[in-house]
């Protein structure tokens, strides 16, 4: 769904995809750890959607919220919007201080989401890693009461 999607939007190719296999792949050999976290919107057995928190990576007090996507056809139903915030109440029952995403500056309307739900832009960067630059971006978001 990742590759599909930002082939088209960005015009990722092969290395994009295989940088978000090999990250998912290995966050799932870590999924058993009660501070790792997956959701999917799904419609029958087609996943349409997903999101994740990744409690181990970027440190003991900071969850990282990864491959957040939602299909075309969902997009303004409100899916995307419960998806991060089922995550988000889970980062924040788990006690992180606060939430982490990397995003790119061109993806405008996962920005809105982000913000409405306490984001705020931390860094900007050019970044090559996907296979071709992109303004990188990292929000963060502290732990809501």
């Amino acid at each position: 769904m990742h590759a599909h999607y930002y082939a088209q939007a960005s015009g990722f190719g092969r290395r994009f995809e295989a940088v978000v296999a090999g990250g998912l792949a290995e966050f799932c050999n870590r999924i058993d750890n009660p501070r790792n976290a997956i959701w999917s919107a799904r419609q029958g057995e087609q996943i349409l959607g997903s999101i994740a928190i990744d409690g181990e990576d970027m440190g003991e007090d900071i969850a990282h919220l990864r491959w957040f996507i939602v299909d075309n056809a969902l997009r303004g139903t409100g899916t995307g919007r419960k998806l991060l915030s089922a995550a988000l109440a889970f980062a924040d029952a788990q006690g992180f201080g606060q939430t982490q995403l990397w995003t790119f500056s061109s993806l405008t309307s996962a920005r809105h989401l982000y913000e409405a739900s306490g984001f705020v832009l931390a860094e900007e960067r050019r970044g090559s890693q996907w296979g071709r630059e992109v303004m990188e971006q990292r929000f963060v978001r502290p732990r809501q009461a």
